[in-house]
């Protein structure tokens, strides 16, 4: 149904030989392959090289270390997490034990563009017994990687979708890699997945091949009140939706269920010249259709709120950019 390319969680190189020869190497880092905060460097990283930039793309990192590598010039762009910057500005959450460099780094941060991140899929087994929210009282939770804003954006969702549940005292909260959280659920070491992955991501696909699951949604209701928009804005991330149809073993496939999207960011250090922030940004847009066509599971990026969830100053290449497109930079985020 979908067809995705594959990569490698290392650094992928494009090759040379098809390059201008003034092609200027810069490098990124993103998330985990199955996420679109790795399939979009990647598919991104196929189209720079005609605005004159390879992108070495390096996946499978802990976003907030890339945060921290970018604004201490040791790494030219990474995907960023809003609430991972949030927190480097006030050094607090993983970075609070390195208070003072956090804060300065996140001032050599700059915003390129916005993307959707992962959906997040709250799934469980069919014959597992749980149908409902109520029903993950008592049960082990995997809400996201041992570092990083992913965990909180989970614990959020389910407590906005349970009527309270919280970490700790109403389910216990798994934390585990990426990487390692497909396998650890098949092997029965939580109940409930928080997986991360674009809306018909194969990996899904497969999952309910293997055995049925159930996606537990966030009701309607819920999703129109006061406490979920709250939630939204606190963590920086949207309302997404699994439609009906979507996964052939889902047990609950006959009805759309909402779920939470995060945002992400695309930064880049200060020092990078307004020419390249310029360049990569266009390069974004311009060839946005032609990444939809490379990979289906890009269809659902939109440019209806490029700023939507945005925290980091914006890049005055970048800037100049979308002055050009008549695309007004509301005041918090222009760079001083």
């Amino acid at each position: 149904m979908f067809h995705t390319l594959k990569f490698m969680t290392a650094a992928v190189v494009l090759a040379s030989a098809s390059l201008p020869a003034s092609a200027e190497t810069l490098s990124i880092e993103g998330g985990g392959s199955a996420s679109l905060t790795g399939i979009v460097p990647q598919t991104w990283a196929q189209f720079t090289s005609g605005a004159g930039y390879d992108l070495q793309v390096s996946l499978g990192q802990a976003l907030t270390r890339s945060a921290m590598k970018v604004g201490a010039g040791q790494l030219d762009l990474a995907v960023v997490p809003p609430p991972a910057y949030g927190a480097m500005t006030r050094g607090a959450g993983p970075y609070a034990n390195a208070a003072d460099q956090a804060k300065a780094f996140s001032g050599n941060m700059r915003l390129l563009f916005t993307f959707p991140g992962g959906s997040f899929h709250p799934i469980v087994w069919a014959d597992s017994g749980i149908e409902s929210w109520d029903d993950i009282k008592g049960k082990r939770v995997y809400v996201g990687p041992p570092a990083g804003a992913a965990a909180n954006q989970a614990r959020g969702m389910v407590r906005e979708a349970s009527g309270g549940f919280e970490d700790g005292t109403d389910y216990e909260g798994i934390r585990l890699p990426w990487e390692a959280s497909s396998q650890a659920f098949q092997d029965g070491q939580f109940d409930m997945y928080i997986m991360s992955a674009a809306v018909g991501q194969q990996s899904v696909q497969e999952l309910s091949l293997q055995r049925e699951i159930r996606i537990l949604g966030v009701a309607d209701d819920i999703v129109s009140g006061d406490g979920w928009a709250d939630y939204l804005v606190d963590q920086a991330v949207r309302t997404d939706v699994v439609p009906a149809g979507t996964y052939q073993g889902q047990v609950n496939g006959d009805a759309d269920q909402n779920i939470m999207v995060t945002v992400m960011m695309m930064g880049a250090n200060k020092d990078l010249s307004d020419e390249a922030a310029y360049a990569l940004t266009k390069s974004f847009f311009d060839n946005l259709d032609a990444m939809k066509s490379a990979n289906a599971l890009l269809t659902r990026l939109n440019t209806d709120e490029p700023f939507a969830g945005a925290n980091m100053p914006v890049h005055p290449g970048a800037a100049r950019y979308y002055e050009e497109q008549g695309i007004t930079i509301p005041d918090a985020l222009k760079a001083e």
